[in-house]
């Protein structure tokens, strides 16, 4: 009954962590570029009684054994990378990748961050920056006096200056993608950094020959949340953690019979 009382309680830290990482799932429904993530849980170690396998006898063996498992636990919240919708605004500076890939841009600290959130900005310079400031990598830069601008689907941006019809060139934006992306390093903020498991970044042109989505000028990826399917999970959760918390309960009076044995 112990035992029973431990795995019981395995199991309502880990829904525990599953409601919180839901409670973060929904917290970022409409965070733009926001990837969802997804609870992954793991049986915890067995106490073996009688190993399958083991000898029965001269000739036979035990057919399946006596293992009693001691509870669970949470082994990983993957990031699930499915496209998020598209959702149309009147800004030319908004962008979003139709498939795979990351936005570059270089932190204060100067390491490169990754993003999906595409939504950008012209600081005083007229370089374009995310809303945290963060420079787009490799640097692009639009004349504050420009009258419209242009980027294409391989990445390539210009605009136009008054009295002039020419278009000119303003930077070429690349994209890097990963072997692994499920593996990257959250910090916030919409950003990514990469480690030993996502592999390095390939870095290419927009819609180019290494599997990089290609760009989309006025319009901004929604989260990738299902708000539905959230709530389908919380309850599924919810049911659980009381499931557990009953078998504490009927351990404990379990307890109780025994302690009232000799009275």
């Amino acid at each position: 009954m112990i035992r029973a009382l431990f795995s019981a309680a395995s199991g309502m830290n880990a829904q525990q962590a599953n409601v919180d990482n839901i409670a973060h799932n929904l917290a970022n429904a409409n965070t733009v570029g926001y990837k969802a993530r997804r609870a992954q849980f793991q049986d915890l170690f067995y106490q073996t009684m009688n190993q399958p396998g083991a000898a029965a006898g001269s000739q036979t063996v035990v057919p399946s054994g006596l293992q009693l498992g001691l509870g669970t636990r949470i082994a990983s919240n993957e990031i699930t990378f499915a496209q998020g919708s598209f959702s149309g605004t009147s800004n030319p500076l908004d962008l979003v990748i139709e498939g795979r890939g990351f936005f570059q841009v270089r932190r204060p600290s100067g390491e490169i961050g990754y993003t999906r959130a595409g939504q950008f900005h012209l600081d005083r310079d007229g370089n374009l920056v995310t809303s945290e400031g963060d420079a787009l990598e490799p640097q692009v830069t639009v004349p504050p006096e420009a009258q419209s601008i242009t980027i294409a689907a391989d990445g390539t941006v210009s605009f136009t200056l008054p009295g002039q019809t020419a278009a000119q060139l303003g930077g070429q934006i690349q994209l890097a993608n990963f072997a692994n992306p499920a593996g990257l390093n959250s910090i916030g903020r919409n950003l990514y950094l990469p480690t030993n498991a996502s592999g390095e970044p390939t870095v290419g042109t927009p819609g180019g020959q290494e599997g990089l989505g290609a760009l989309m000028q006025g319009y901004v990826e929604q989260s990738n949340v299902s708000v539905v399917e959230e709530f389908i999970n919380l309850i599924v959760s919810q049911r659980a953690y009381e499931a557990n918390s009953k078998v504490v309960k009927a351990a404990d009076e379990m307890y109780q019979q025994a302690n009232n044995v000799t009275r």
